[in-house]
């Protein structure tokens, strides 16, 4: 996926005035949603606050994309693998997942609870003509209003800034149809992660704002498996998401001791 530097980088965010939709449960945490809403502009600004996840999704999107490969079937080399299959991306910010899911063929609905980010998101995807669901809402929304079920549910570095991670969690799983998956990525609460996840990526390292993560609401891979344990869901993982100086890139790995993916998949 090539990140953006043009126009749409310096574009100021839509305000939740211009829409009819609203984020709206339980789930929201008031303080990341404002953080996140004060930088909606810069989402595809590769050198802006969000640099290090432009570096971070290549890693992301070939899990995803190999995974639902096995998951379904499809023989991920082909021109839209996934045509025929929906995907929900729950907190999808600006939209760095939910255009690449698009291409591969899905028909991809993103929520998020910051407004201002689905006006950026929103923006961007018109602007490369792809047709994706953008609305501001919440995945208890969605269950409240009987969307879905979708055969892939993406929560990507996002249950770390939820207020309640089980409620958040288990409404995602229920989205997922019947011989679907989820995938959820997050940030493990390790010592390794409180050194190099919190304190060098925010105030070494300098790669996102002071203040983007609370070490405190990372999750270890048993909590979310436990927090899962009562729904028909069979759960996988975790597997590692490492990066390395040397090349510059973030590879899959055994070592799930900062950044990790969980699978979920319903029968």
């Amino acid at each position: 996926m090539a990140a953006s530097n043009d126009t749409v980088s310096a574009r100021k965010p839509q305000s939740r005035a211009e829409f009819e939709d609203g984020a709206a449960g339980p789930s929201i945490d008031p303080a990341d949603v404002a953080r996140f809403s004060a930088q909606a502009a810069e989402w595809w600004d590769a050198r802006g606050p969000f640099a290090p996840l432009h570096k971070f999704n290549p890693a992301r999107l070939a899990f995803v994309r190999d995974r639902a490969a096995e998951r379904f079937g499809r023989d991920a080399k082909t021109r839209a693998a996934f045509d025929g299959l929906t995907l929900l991306d729950v907190g999808c910010g600006g939209g760095l997942i939910a255009e690449p899911m698009r291409r591969m063929g899905f028909a991809v609905t993103a929520v998020d609870a910051s407004a201002e980010n689905i006006g950026t998101a929103r923006a961007h995807a018109a602007q490369q003509e792809l047709d994706i669901a953008y609305r501001a809402a919440t995945v208890e929304q969605l269950e409240a209003e009987g969307a879905g079920p979708f055969d892939v549910v993406l929560t990507m570095e996002v249950i770390e800034h939820v207020a309640d991670p089980e409620a958040f969690i288990r409404a995602c799983s229920r989205m997922v149809k019947p011989g679907g998956m989820m995938i959820v990525a997050t940030l493990n609460r390790t010592l390794k992660s409180l050194a190099l996840g919190k304190i060098a990526a925010e105030y070494v390292l300098r790669w996102v704002p002071a203040g983007t993560h609370d070490w405190s609401q990372f999750l270890k891979p048993d909590e979310i498996r436990r927090m899962l344990s009562e729904e028909p869901v069979a759960v996988s993982g975790p597997y590692g998401l490492v990066y390395d100086p040397l090349t510059d890139r973030w590879s899959e790995s055994d070592d799930a001791g900062i950044n990790y993916m969980m699978v979920a998949t319903r029968d």
